[in-house]
């Protein structure tokens, strides 16, 4: 494989490093993901031209202001709509809580929620995750939800979850993609 790293910019006009790797198994289409150090490893057919290579870098410009602007839309009241509503569509609208919040201080783990003592009832997730898809998003709300009635990981606790909401097992295999390719692990919590 091939490599060669660009700069492109960002909406605020920042340099992103990109690396580019010339893949010979992609035939037609690219891949790309943003790495843990803020640069983006992009994958193209081995055989790509570098006039195509621009447009693509272009492209993966636009798209990183697109989801900054997403991410940046996602609040705690649009987050509370959307656990109201897995609450409501996938368990019967019988959980409880008391508030649910987006928060920057989790590294490991994607969500938490406390059972007992002053802050009873308290969901927090990791914002980490503002912009990766909404169904993995609402897997991790949904497992936050399920710990107000089962608070371990018990046998009982992933028959609610994978009855509940179905895409769990999917979307775990989401999280730990991106685990891998992150170069980090996420607990369950």
């Amino acid at each position: 494989m091939s490599e060669k790293t660009y700069t492109i910019q960002d909406k605020d006009g920042q340099p992103v490093n990109v690396l580019v790797r010339r893949d010979k198994r992609l035939k037609k289409s690219s891949r790309w993901q943003p790495q843990p150090d803020g640069s983006i490893l992009l994958r193209v057919p081995y055989h790509l031209r570098k006039a195509l290579l621009k447009d693509i870098l272009t492209q993966i410009s636009q798209q990183l202001d697109k989801r900054e602007k997403l991410a940046e839309r996602r609040t705690d009241d649009e987050l509370q709509a959307r656990a109201e509503y897995i609450n409501k569509k996938h368990f019967g609208g019988k959980i409880e809580w008391k508030a649910i919040r987006w928060v920057g201080n989790m590294n490991q783990r994607l969500g938490s929620c406390t059972n007992g003592g002053s802050t009873d009832g308290h969901i927090r997730i990791g914002d980490k995750i503002k912009d990766w898809p909404q169904w993995v998003i609402d897997s991790v709300i949904a497992h936050e939800l399920v710990h107000r009635l089962h608070a371990d990981h018990s046998a009982e606790f992933w028959h609610t979850l994978n009855e509940g909401y179905p895409l769990t097992e999917r979307a775990r295999g989401f999280v730990r993609g991106m685990g891998f390719a992150q170069g980090q692990s996420y607990e369950d919590d």
